[in-house]
């Protein structure tokens, strides 16, 4: 089925995302639905939250390639 561009827009529908029809006295209202696995479970539930910290985003992403500690312009970085 083909949801037109604005209306994916709109509702910030990607491809791969599922949507679902709830039907209504009028017709039917599409909605976004939320990213679950086959369990039924939603994927990302683990990692919320596990990203605290005072780090910036950049020093967060080089510890987790391992690449602290590293030689900057002739200094030790941790």
């Amino acid at each position: 089925m083909t949801i037109p561009k604005r209306v994916r827009d709109a509702l910030g529908i990607e491809p791969g995302d599922e949507v679902a029809f709830e039907p209504t006295d009028d017709g039917y209202v599409i909605q976004k639905e939320a990213p679950t696995t086959e369990s039924g479970n939603d994927p990302f539930e683990t990692y919320r939250g596990a990203a605290e910290s005072d780090d910036t985003m950049p020093e967060r992403m080089r510890r987790l390639r391992g690449e602290y500690p590293r030689d900057v312009d002739g200094e030790e970085q941790t």
